[in-house]
């Protein structure tokens, strides 16, 4: 295990997703009679089921391994990567105060490591330290504490070795990480049932082995058109009239956006990337770039029947081409992601009117500008890659394991504008520390809440306020789909103690 040398070389948030998210569809009804075109029909699967790891006496132990392994993804046989076998990995559960002791082995044929993608931890030594290289055969075992005040909510683990990450998400490695604390805590949401969705896509040859999606999807952002949720393809959910559901959703695609809505109910929004918001907000449609998270709920008060959600089509660079090309979403018609079926009845329960308060920040130290874009390389690029093809830069330089990019102090706050002056829609992603966001476009976010990604459209601008706490060291900044980030779109972050 060593740093990765020179050698080796996007809502929920703002931009598009934000109008869609934070404004236009608050407070507004869903549309369950609009045309859904051509959508995939398949049969609706077995209930979600996930292996669970949780935390005994203050501490989460567990073997992970990495591995290829044969998997069914509905009526398919399907060659993918895996964790323990799994895809997804084992959901990992864990409260403040716990400590977290993950023996890591890459069973992988080539290079991997850990990020513990939204969680508030150390980001070097045996923490969430993206700069590990773990080679193939060999073991790691990962350490830290979640600390004391960490908020409850939705995170995840996938890999993060530079060059190798969207390959590696691509093919099957993923899984949440829960932390519980006082949003669980609040009597509506404790009651209400809950299920965990991830989200996937996928693309397989007719072996059942992961399928070339071609050259500029791999520079673009590659999709694939066998979407699953946990899992499965269109998994039932059952919920007893009357009820609550409580549905975790995770865009752990590399370049996937989702646009989801459930027939004839509307979604309540009580937690985003960071954890909790203030109070419910009602939405007709939840947009999640790359590597978002949301926590909604929904009433069971309609009917006795089949509610089909959604994912109806959805492009992020406002007129750039679809597919792997230009806008990271692939697919012109709805799809079924997965059957909520009423089962039962039960005495109604209400939705939550006050949640978690948002903490407001103070005013900004310091405003800093990154801008986004891409070009053509030529040869070898700053992180030791080859550059053929497709170049994607943050202020006009590709990433560079050597460079210190942006340097910061602890204890201070900073604004952030992250600038789009490409023509593809970039989700914007801060290891370590979450932010709130300001504005887009100089309009303000209809209310507040802690994000980790922030998707920004073509001729966008978003300010973003964060707070920089508790832990020093490097970490990185980078456009969440991944093949941009693979091809350059990262920067490094250092965090100095004050």
């Amino acid at each position: 295990m060593r740093p990765i040398q020179r050698r080796d070389f996007l809502r929920l948030s703002a931009g598009t997703t934000a109008a869609i998210l934070l404004s236009q569809c608050s407070r507004s009804r869903p549309q369950s009679t609009a045309p859904i075109s051509a959508p995939i029909s398949a049969p609706i699967s077995a209930p979600i089921q996930f292996q669970k790891q949780t935390s005994e006496g203050g501490l989460l132990s567990l073997d992970l391994e990495a591995k290829a392994q044969m998997v069914q993804l509905g009526n398919r046989r399907a060659n993918l990567l895996t964790y323990n076998g799994q895809m997804p990995g084992p959901l990992l559960e864990a409260s403040p105060g716990d400590r977290v002791q993950i023996r890591f082995t890459n069973q992988l044929d080539q290079p991997t490591n850990l990020h513990y993608h939204g969680l508030h931890i150390p980001p070097t030594g045996t923490g969430d330290n993206v700069f590990l290289e773990i080679p193939t055969g060999e073991s790691h075992t990962y350490e830290f504490e979640i600390p004391e005040n960490h908020p409850a909510g939705t995170f995840w683990y996938h890999p993060h070795y530079h060059g190798l990450v969207a390959e590696q998400l691509f093919g099957g490695l993923a899984g949440l990480f829960i932390v519980r604390g006082a949003l669980d805590e609040i009597p509506e949401i404790k009651a209400a049932q809950e299920e965990f969705l991830v989200l996937k896509d996928f693309a397989l040859d007719d072996g059942g082995n992961i399928a070339d999606t071609g050259h500029m999807a791999a520079m673009t952002g590659r999709v694939g058109g066998l979407l699953t949720a946990s899992g499965q393809i269109n998994p039932a959910i059952a919920m007893a009239k009357g009820g609550l559901l409580r549905l975790r959703f995770l865009n752990a695609s590399p370049s996937r956006f989702f646009r989801l809505s459930l027939e004839d109910h509307p979604m309540h929004l009580i937690a985003t990337d960071g954890g909790a918001i203030s109070s419910p907000v009602e939405l007709s449609d939840v947009v999640l770039a790359p590597g978002e998270r949301a926590e909604v709920l929904v009433q069971g008060n309609q009917k006795p029947g089949d509610y089909r959600l959604i994912n109806r089509p959805f492009n992020p660079a406002q007129g750039g081409m679809m597919g792997g090309t230009m806008g990271g979403q692939n697919s012109d018609r709805a799809e079924t992601v997965a059957t909520l079926t009423y089962d039962g009845e039960r005495s109604e329960i209400s939705l939550p009117s006050q949640l978690i308060a948002v903490e407001p920040l103070p005013e900004p130290q310091t405003t800093r500008q990154f801008t986004l874009n891409h070009g053509m390389g030529g040869g070898m690029m700053g992180g030791g890659m080859m550059g053929g093809g497709m170049v994607f830069m943050i202020n006009g330089r590709a990433f560079d394991p050597n460079r210190i990019d942006t340097q910061v102090m602890l204890g201070t706050v900073e604004d952030w504008e992250i600038i789009n002056t490409g023509s593809m829609a970039h989700p914007f992603h801060v290891h370590t520390n979450k932010f709130q966001i300001v504005s887009q476009n100089g309009q303000p976010m209809p209310y507040s809440a802690w994000k980790d990604v922030v998707s920004v459209s073509p001729g966008e601008t978003v300010r973003i306020r964060m707070p920089f706490r508790d832990h020093t060291g490097k970490t990185v900044y980078h456009c969440h789909v991944l093949d941009h980030e693979d091809r350059g779109m990262m920067g490094i972050l250092e965090i100095q103690q004050a």
